[in-house]
């Protein structure tokens, strides 16, 4: 089988060296690529929002099965171009993945069939925001832009000056363009933050081990938001008893909702759980697989995923028995000095021992070839993922791998899973 795999980071790294697993496989193909991932797939210079470029691939390629993974190909419609010219796919099509396309569509699906989420109002207009705000009076308060932000486009203010700061950047500003045309405020939740992703081919669902990300750009949750900077699975307080009440409330009638609508979700749906002190509420879906969570949840998948994606293709999925190792998997990002504002491109990676050690992955996001040398290219540049019968040892053996990896300007947060460990005491 010759399979096609659309998106450039690590996440689309850790989805390629699974799908290598299976013996079927004899081609993989990646648009575009990374200069890590061109050890395991051949990259193909086709960025992942060209969908005219990736459908004449597939076609003339004769790719056998797809695999669509970022969510502004899925939003823009990539699946639905591939499966109009009988190429198979994983990935929701374009009615689909507005679940994650528009939070106005996500939370009013939520509101209208009764799936527990944070309290929330729409707007259009600016001023109309900054009076709500102003009259609810209640901090921290979260403003949402409605579109596709690079995961960048939630924003939590504070005070009240803070929050006519956060609306005047992203609806009058523009700095997620058209995302910022409408926003949502939403009351804030708290509690333990916990991923789930789950397969689904809208009749079955099949959820995926447990994760704990990291969003702050440094140690003790400080510094900036950034994509992730390291995730732990599987997370400890999403319990057996937990997990039950998710699939009861939250992860069935999410599927159901969207088949009600006309909108059956078949790939992965991703849900962004806070588990309150009144139960767990929806924080925000994503219609794809989350990074850097992939990179811990896959390792630990023992069923073969392109078997699984073919089973939610075809909506056989319920007839598919998927397991998972009980052991731990932790992975921690190294980022470019500088992330996430600006940072320096182009510095040339030494890996000492860290790919040959046991249990041990380095997924590569943000890297480039340069006359055959690996060299940085992105914020996030490689995620160390490792895997042990605990937490502690998965840890261990990730950050022993980070010490054998060298380049200018490199950090990483030094307290992954240390909360998580911290939840077992």
């Amino acid at each position: 089988m010759k399979i096609l795999v659309v998106g450039g980071g690590g996440r689309e790294h850790a989805i390629i060296k699974k799908l290598k697993e299976n013996p079927k496989v004899t081609e993989i193909f990646a648009c575009p690529g990374n200069g890590g991932i061109a050890k395991d797939a051949t990259c193909v210079d086709i960025g992942a929002k060209d969908i005219p470029a990736i459908t004449d691939f597939a076609v003339e390629n004769k790719i056998d099965f797809c695999v669509v993974a970022p969510d502004d190909p899925l939003v823009l419609g990539c699946v639905d171009a591939l499966e109009a010219k009988g190429i198979p796919c994983f990935g929701p099509n374009k009615n689909a993945a507005i679940i994650e396309g528009s939070k106005v569509f996500s939370k009013n699906l939520m509101q209208k069939y009764n799936i527990p989420t944070a309290d929330y109002a729409v707007f259009a207009d600016p001023k109309e925001v900054i009076e709500y705000i102003r009259k609810k009076n209640e901090f921290p308060t979260v403003i949402k832009a409605d579109g596709l932000a690079l995961g960048k486009g939630v924003i939590i203010a504070q005070n009240l000056e803070e929050a006519e700061d956060a609306v005047k950047s992203i609806m009058e500003d523009k700095m997620f363009g058209e995302s910022g045309n409408h926003v949502v405020v939403e009351e804030f939740l708290t509690g333990p933050e916990v991923s789930v992703l789950a397969f689904t081919d809208g009749k079955a669902m099949v959820p995926m081990v447990s994760s704990m990300d990291h969003k702050r750009a440094l140690d003790g949750d400080k510094g900036l938001n950034t994509g992730g900077m390291g995730t732990v699975a599987p997370n400890p307080y999403y319990t057996k008893e937990i997990a039950d009440t998710c699939m009861e409330t939250i992860f069935l009638p999410t599927m159901r909702a969207m088949n009600a609508e006309g909108r059956t979700f078949k790939g992965c749906l991703y849900f962004g759980l806070m588990l309150t002190p009144k139960g767990p509420k929806v924080i925000e879906y994503n219609c794809r697989f989350g990074d850097p969570e992939t990179q811990v949840v896959l390792p630990l998948l023992k069923t073969d995923l392109l078997t699984v994606m073919q089973a939610v293709h075809d909506e056989t999925l319920s007839e598919l028995s998927v397991e998972f190792s009980d052991e731990a998997a932790a992975c921690v990002i190294i980022a470019s000095g500088g992330y996430p504002k600006s940072y320096q491109k182009g510095c040339v990676m030494d890996f000492g021992k860290a790919e040959t050690l046991p249990d041990v992955i380095v997924y590569h996001a943000g890297t480039a070839l340069k006359d055959g040398t690996l060299v940085t290219s992105g914020g996030r540049v490689l995620g160390v993922t490792a895997t042990g019968k605990d937490l502690e040892t998965a840890l261990q053996k990730a950050y022993a791998a980070i010490e054998e990896i060298h380049f200018d300007g490199a950090f990483y947060r030094k307290d992954i899973g240390q909360r998580a460990l911290a939840a077992r005491k």
